[in-house]
């Protein structure tokens, strides 16, 4: 999974400017002006921490290890920047002019199908190496911040709402999964 979300993550550095450069909010400037100004913002956000974690590394390596071994900041500011993209994402819902939701329920509902289809999946998959936990939770559970500002950012801001909505479903899944086996484990 690790190998995944870091190749992921390089390659949306590089294919999100080349599409959002032709459907997203710089689409009437110049290709390449476009892509340019796209690949700046995103390119430092995913690739300026990888490079500088392997300079680190090399460089300063009793320093990487202590940033290594303090793995949990990286949780607190990953819930930092979900609580901000996620507030920003109520704050366009909250701040239309229309009272009409419609749009926004179809795509929350869309996200619902989509979260529960790929944990379903994920489980499916897992059965077959006798782990359905790591399958569920390697399929269904996604890392959408980034999908979230780049929609915020690049796209119409109703566009946001569809990561959002999948990060509340796979919040929702994901505790239902923990009470779960707590329950479980409490019986056995």
């Amino acid at each position: 999974l690790a190998t995944y979300s870091l190749v992921s993550s390089l390659s949306i550095a590089f294919v999100a400017p080349v599409i959002f450069s032709f459907i997203g909010t710089h689409s009437e400037m110049e290709f390449v002006d476009s892509f340019l100004y796209i690949f700046k913002q995103v390119g430092s956000l995913l690739i300026l921490p990888f490079v500088c974690a392997l300079l680190l590394q090399k460089t300063f390596p009793s320093v990487h290890r202590k940033l290594y071994n303090a793995q949990m900041l990286s949780f607190y500011m990953w819930s930092v920047s979900l609580a901000v993209v996620t507030g920003k994402t109520v704050s366009f819902i909250a701040a239309q002019n229309s009272a009409n939701y419609q749009k926004e329920i179809w795509i929350a509902c869309c996200a619902l199908v989509i979260c529960v289809s790929q944990f379903i999946l994920g489980r499916h998959i897992g059965r077959h190496y006798n782990n359905t936990v790591a399958g569920g939770q390697g399929l269904g559970q996604k890392n959408t911040i980034l999908a979230i500002w780049m929609a915020q950012v690049y796209l119409n801001p109703l566009a946001s709402i569809g990561p959002a909505s999948y990060v509340l479903w796979q919040n929702i899944i994901n505790s239902y999964q923990l009470w779960k086996k707590r329950k479980n484990d409490l019986v056995a």
